[in-house]
C-alpha cells in the first residue's frame, strides 16, 4: 500500500489556527463503521451516540511547555524541542539549527536559570540529539517559566491560554504534543456521560516524535514509528475487560489511547496492568483486538494517524468522509473538529430519538 493512497485535497483555510471559545461546540462527524453512513452534529451531542455500559478510554498525558528558545555562546539563537525524558536530566530533542548544535554545543535559556549541553545523537537516525540540562530547583518549574507550548508547525497563531492545548483531564506531565481528540471534552460533558452510565477510564501515552514525523517512504510498510512510553493501570485494564464481558463497547478518545490498548491487548482483547515503550504502526489490514469505537480529529494527508483511522473504518469510507468534511467546511487538525467512528451509530441515534 502506497503513502499516496492516503492523500486528499485540503484548502489551507480549513486548518484551524485557534481553539473555539467553547470546547464542546466543535462539530462532530459520525461515521458508521459497518455501513459507511455519515452524520453531522456537534460534539456536545456525543451522549446521543453512546450507550449505558460503554466505556470511554482517554489519554491523561499532560503537555509540557517543551519548546525552548535559547542562545549559543556566540549569541546565535536556537530552538530545542523536548521529546522524550531519558532520565538523569537527559532528553531526546529536536534541535534547530542542527548544523550548529553538534555534540559539545552549549545553550543558555532566559537569564541562565536553565542551560544545556548537546551530548550526542540519539541513535534513532532522524537527527534527534541527546541533550543534558542543568538547573537549580525543579526542572518542570524551569520549563513552566521559560518554555512555550509545542504547537504543530501548521498552527501559525500564538496560543493565548496554555490550558486550551491541554485536555481538562490531563494529569501526567510528559507529552510533546496534545492528545487532541480529548480537547473537545468539558467537565460537564464528562459528568453527563457518567450519569447516563458510560464508564470513563484513563491510560497514559506521552506523545513524542511520531506526531511530528511525516511518512517519507513510498511503501507505508517501510515506515518506522518512533517509540513512545505508555501505561495501563490495573483499574483501567479491569474496567475494559468488564466492559467487553458485559457487551459494552470500548471507545478510545484519540489515536494515542487506541495505540496504547492495541499495544498491550492479548489476542482475545483482554488487558492487564502494563507499562513500556510502543512503536506500533497501525495501517489497513491490522486486526483490532480491543477497540470498538474511536473519537478522533481530522488528520494530515498521508499521515500515520490517517492510516490508523483508515485501518479502523476502511480507507475508502474514511477518505469519502474527509471529502464530505471538506465540502461542509469542517475545521481540521489539532484545534479542529472531531469524528466518532463506531458500529451501529445510526441505529443508536434512532433509538435515542
Amino acid at each position: 500500500m502506497k503513502t499516496s493512497d492516503f492523500d486528499f485535497a485540503l484548502p489551507q483555510e480549513l486548518i484551524a489556527q485557534t481553539p473555539l471559545q467553547r470546547r464542546d461546540a466543535s462539530r462532530l462527524l459520525t461515521l458508521d463503521r459497518q455501513t459507511g453512513t455519515t452524520g453531522h452534529h456537534h460534539f456536545y451531542e456525543l451522549p446521543r451516540f453512546l450507550r449505558p455500559g460503554d466505556c470511554l478510554v482517554m489519554n491523561d498525558s499532560r503537555v509540557i511547555p517543551a519548546r525552548l528558545l535559547g542562545r549559543r555562546p556566540t549569541g546565535g539563537s536556537c530552538e530545542i524541542l523536548l521529546l522524550t525524558d531519558r532520565g538523569d536530566d537527559v532528553w531526546e530533542c529536536l534541535v534547530r539549527p542542527g548544523r550548529k548544535l553538534r555534540p559539545g554545543a552549549q545553550v543558555q535559556f532566559g537569564d541562565g536559570r536553565l542551560t544545556a549541553v548537546v551530548e550526542g545523537e540519539a541513535g534513532t537516525g532522524d537527527g534527534v540529539r541527546l541533550v543534558r540540562f542543568f538547573y537549580e530547583g525543579i526542572f518542570l518549574e524551569a520549563l513552566e517559566a521559560l518554555g512555550r507550548m509545542p504547537l504543530p508547525p501548521y498552527i501559525k497563531e500564538e496560543l493565548q491560554d496554555r490550558e486550551r492545548y491541554q485536555t481538562v483531564y490531563s494529569k501526567v506531565s510528559g507529552s510533546a504534543a496534545a492528545p487532541t481528540a480529548g480537547l473537545h471534552f468539558t467537565p460537564e460533558l464528562l459528568h453527563g456521560l457518567e450519569e447516563m452510565g458510560v464508564t470513563l477510564c484513563w491510560v497514559t501515552l506521552h506523545v513524542g516524535l511520531g506526531t511530528f514525523r511525516p511518512v517519507k517512504e513510498e511503501d507505508i510498510q517501510a515506515h518506522k514509528m518512533h517509540s513512545e512510553f505508555c501505561m495501563i493501570s490495573e483499574a483501567t485494564a479491569r474496567t475494559i475487560n468488564e466492559t467487553r464481558k458485559n457487551g459494552g463497547r470500548v471507545i478510545c478518545v484519540g489515536t494515542t489511547a487506541c495505540r496504547t490498548l492495541e499495544s498491550f491487548a492479548a489476542p482475545d482483547g483482554t488487558l492487564t496492568e502494563q507499562s513500556g515503550w510502543t512503536d506500533i504502526f497501525i495501517y489497513p489490514g491490522y486486526p483490532f483486538k480491543a477497540v470498538d469505537g474511536l473519537v478522533t480529529n481530522f488528520h494530515l494527508p498521508q499521515s500515520t494517524l490517517l492510516m490508523l483511522v483508515s485501518a479502523f473504518a476502511g480507507r475508502e469510507p474514511v477518505l469519502a468522509a474527509y471529502r464530505e468534511a471538506v465540502e461542509r467546511q469542517y475545521r481540521f487538525f489539532s484545534f479542529g473538529d472531531a469524528m466518532l467512528i463506531a458500529g451501529g451509530i445510526e441505529e443508536n441515534k434512532r433509538t435515542e430519538e
